[in-house]
């Protein structure tokens, strides 16, 4: 005995749709109707306009910041605070003398080193540091030395000149 679902008919299915601008619809849902306030007691949302009675945030113009606990001394016054922050500290970019000695330029600058890739912004403090060693004759320029790059560089026969910001 056959059920009764297979006796039924089968519905001819439909033959693609064609989408174009001419049909196309917005999601359901992905739309919501405004809502008006203030236009009564039967809308709903009158008297107050959804904002419940009194207070602050019943309020026009109402803005707290970030963290604002209604008055009450916010957390993030209340953890310690530890550390220090130098204004006055100098960042420079690091260059040790290992990459420099794959450079075949005699005069190597923050451009020339900016150029090769060295360094990111040839405007930034630059500082050689004597991790490698150097074999040829080379002027270098730049922000700072260590006393270990600046022995090698002079060792080798080179110049080791600071610019002066």
């Amino acid at each position: 005995m056959k059920s009764k679902k297979s006796l039924k008919a089968k519905k001819p299915e439909a033959a693609p749709q064609q989408v174009g601008l001419f049909n196309l619809k917005a999601p359901v849902g992905s739309h919501k109707r405004r809502k008006y306030l203030g236009r009564g007691s039967s809308s709903g949302h009158g008297k107050t306009s959804t904002r419940g009675s009194k207070g602050q945030t019943s309020r026009a113009g109402r803005h707290f910041y970030l963290g604002f606990e209604g008055g009450q001394s916010p957390l993030i016054r209340k953890m310690p605070k530890r550390g220090f922050a130098n204004i006055f500290r100098k960042e420079y970019q690091i260059v040790n003398l290992s990459s420099l000695a794959k450079i075949k330029e005699t005069t190597l600058n923050p451009e020339v080193l900016a150029l090769k890739g060295l360094i990111k912004d040839k405007a930034k403090l630059v500082k050689i540091l004597g991790q490698g060693e150097i074999k040829k004759p080379v002027t270098i320029q730049a922000h700072a030395f260590s006393k270990k790059a600046a022995e090698e560089i002079k060792k080798a026969g080179g110049i080791a000149e600071i610019i002066n910001v």
